[in-house]
């Protein structure tokens, strides 16, 4: 079933707009949205001023409120101080009309009284149907139709129309990406969604999947509200071959409280974020200039599996470098073929470099024709994914050739051309490459980084070819949940629900006695394990309250007493039903962990990593949102860095890796079965054998586990 989503065709396209608190006063919000709104913008339909102290704007009636207007407008945009705001929403929707943008600020980022009255807001959005767009936002800009719904002065200036969409909460990191149009990089949309009191940056992500002028979608998040919206939306654009490049600020303390004071977002975890958005094929990096460049290459040509790169260049240094940051993004060099080789031999003096990287040398600066010659027999060989160009110089005449060159060869090939302006110098040559869309990165090290985006996300899709089903997130808290009590279960309790679940456990009983854990020890054959079993006592070894290797009935009886008085002198507060006696894993496996937690953005989450105290140390591990894709259980494995060990590395047998997808698929399933009542689970250590054909049994299970569940009416474990 497909996500619900609000048709926004209305506010990106409207037929009628209300400029509601119009003004003539230089420079004043009012009066820069009216200037961009009749001068700046081509806008064809109905506009209507709403002014209670004017008549007229530049020849333009107004209207003494929004009741009054001759017709119900598309869009409000709302200019008026924070004090006037509720009431003209009010009119709005009591007028019908279908979308306010509220640009006034003065509410969630400004303390109690503005979170009250944007709750209000929300109210009104909700009760009438009304969408509402902001508040605290430098509002909408679509250039492709030249509609500036705006107070920004810099609006006239950013209108190079263009196949990238953007979609933003803050409006200076947005309006910094928009300025990039000054290197020819063309921007179709900018949607800039401030507090998100009702529309949210998912619902624009989700428009421009589906918008045909829009070929790939460039986001900067300082806090996802509803994962599940966000989830839908760049779903929506994967299935739509679109690509979704997101900077998401908030990955350390600083930067979470700098984006909460801003924009009274959750920021999330960095890791569950970054495990969320490679699980679903966002395309993630770290700042401003990654963002634009990554974008702009994935609009001019989208990867189709052929990855090797060729670097083209006239400064052996130059191509050193270049060569030195492909291998350290982890990106491959063609080999080229023959033809292309034996063109690069008769075009070049013996002493250029005609393998990869090539190096034309400095006669490029006597002979007008080596670039014309050589560069598209590189760009058409047909081992190349891409070419890259650094451009260290501007030799004026000499370099502005060099640039045509790079264009005449890019319209004889669709393998695309990247080049690179490294110097600070920027003649000519230069504004050749923009003007024709290449947008040249200023750095090797910038420009490869994108490359490496470009290919990653090539490798993504080839992974998700067809159809994907639609996953969303497992039940997400409420901000109200926060203080929600919960209580671990007793590891028996929680050993039970997952067999019954139908997941592999070994043998195990509580005995109430010393007596009764030697019956239950001699029926499940030695040896075993004795642990504590007290639903209080979550860290059994740190008391003494585990006992391994117990081969006979003496040992079981000495543990017995041994564990239970560590527990009472330990812990004399907790409700002690006994000691669980459990058969002894075989020899020979390997210690892992399975753990979950609940995001308050994305649900819950699995974790996946080395057992024992390594997970906390090492750190190694691998993150997937649940519930778990076709695919995911082996990507998670595959994914942390003691792979190697598990896959039988230097004589080592491989452990039964089926069983472990299997087991994750389990855990999978269970937790999205029970999402309402669970809150964290943690399998550790989970137990895997070599596979069978080793010598092995084979299998994966949970040796320990506990489950924490939530406390509350209708959610009972």
């Amino acid at each position: 079933m497909p996500f619900p989503t609000t048709d926004l065709s209305r506010l990106i396209h409207p037929r009628s707009i209300a400029l509601v608190g119009a003004s003539d006063r230089a420079s004043s919000i009012g009066e820069r949205t009216l200037t961009n709104l009749v001068t700046h913008s081509q806008f064809a339909g109905d506009v209507y001023l709403v002014n209670p102290g004017k008549t007229e704007i530049r020849g333009l009636r107004c209207w003494p409120d929004v009741a009054s207007l001759p017709d119900t407008p598309d869009v409000a945009v709302v200019v008026v101080p924070a004090s006037g705001v509720l009431e003209v929403l009010e009119q709005c929707a009591a007028r019908g009309v279908r979308f306010a943008i509220v640009l006034s600020s003065g509410f969630g980022e400004a303390g109690a009284d503005g979170e009250r009255a944007q709750e209000r807001m929300q109210a009104i959005a909700r009760q009438s149907g009304m969408r509402v767009y902001g508040p605290n936002c430098p509002g909408l800009t679509n250039v492709n139709a030249r509609l500036g719904l705006t107070f920004s002065p810099s609006f006239r200036h950013d209108l190079v129309k263009g196949p990238i969409g953007l979609a933003t909460q803050g409006g200076g990191l947005g309006r910094n990406v928009m300025q990039a149009m000054e290197r020819g990089i063309g921007i179709g949309l900018w949607a800039s969604t401030g507090n998100e009191v009702d529309l949210q940056v998912a619902d624009f992500i989700h428009y421009m999947a589906d918008a045909p002028d829009i070929k790939v979608i460039a986001t900067l998040l300082e806090g996802i509200k509803d994962g599940a919206r966000f989830a839908a939306a760049v779903q929506r654009a994967a299935a739509n071959g679109k690509p979704v490049v997101a900077l998401k600020v908030g990955r350390s303390e600083y930067g979470r409280r700098a984006a909460q004071s801003h924009t009274a977002s959750l920021t999330g975890s960095a890791e569950v974020n970054s495990a969320v958005f490679r699980q679903l094929g966002v395309i993630e990096v770290h700042d401003i200039d990654e963002l634009v460049d990554t974008a702009w290459l994935l609009s001019r040509a989208m990867p189709d599996g052929r990855d090797a790169l060729a670097i083209y260049c006239s400064s052996g240094g130059t191509s050193a470098l270049t060569a030195d940051a492909v291998g350290a993004e982890g990106l491959t060099l063609a080999t080229f073929a023959p033809d292309t080789t034996e063109t690069l031999r008769a075009s070049l003096p013996d002493y250029a470099a005609i393998g990869n990287p090539v190096d034309t040398t400095a006669v490029v600066l006597s002979d007008a024709t080596v670039v014309e010659k050589t560069l598209g027999a590189v760009a058409s060989d047909p081992n190349v994914g891409l070419v890259v160009v650094p451009i260290t110089l501007d030799y004026g005449e000499t370099t502005t050739r060099m640039a045509r060159n790079i264009v005449n060869a890019q319209r004889a090939t669709a393998t695309p051309i990247v080049p690179i302006w490294m110097s600070d110098r920027l003649g000519e040559g230069y504004r050749v490459l923009v003007e024709h869309g290449f947008a040249p990165p200023r750095s090797v090290n910038k420009a490869v980084a994108a490359i490496r985006r470009w290919t990653d996300y090539g490798a993504w899709r080839g992974r998700h070819v067809g159809p994907q089903p639609l996953r969303l997130p497992t039940v997400v808290s409420s901000a109200g949940d926060t203080a929600m009590a919960t209580r671990a279960l007793a590891e028996a309790d929680a050993k039970r629900r997952l067999r019954e679940a139908g997941i592999a456990l070994l043998p195990c009983e509580v005995a109430a006695s010393a007596d009764e854990a030697v019956r239950i020890a001699a029926a499940i054959g030695y040896p075993v394990v004795a642990k504590i079993a007290s639903a209080d006592i979550v860290h059994k070894s740190d008391i003494g309250g585990v006992r391994v290797g117990l081969a006979d009935a003496g040992a079981v009886q000495h543990a017995w007493h041994a564990i239970v008085a560590a527990a009472r002198e330990h812990r004399p507060d907790a409700a002690i039903d006994g000691v669980l006696i459990e058969k002894m894993a075989p020899a020979g496996g390997m210690e892992l962990m399975i753990g979950v937690t609940r995001d308050p953005v994305f649900g819950h989450m699995l974790t996946f990593g080395l057992g024992g105290i390594h997970v906390e140390v090492l750190r190694d591990v691998s993150r997937r949102m649940l519930p778990l894709g076709p695919g995911d259980a082996a990507a998670m494995i595959s994914e942390v860095r003691a792979y190697p060990l598990l896959a039988g590395t230097r004589g080592r047998a491989p452990a039964d890796l089926s069983a472990l997808q299997a087991l994750l698929e389990q855990v999978s399933a269970f937790v999205c079965a029970n999402a309402g009542w669970i809150e964290e689970m943690d399998l550790n250590p989970v137990w895997v054998d070599v596979v069978a054909q080793a010598g092995g049994r084979g299998g994966a299970m949970p040796l320990d586990a506990v489950i924490v569940a939530r406390e509350s009416p209708g959610q009972s474990a």
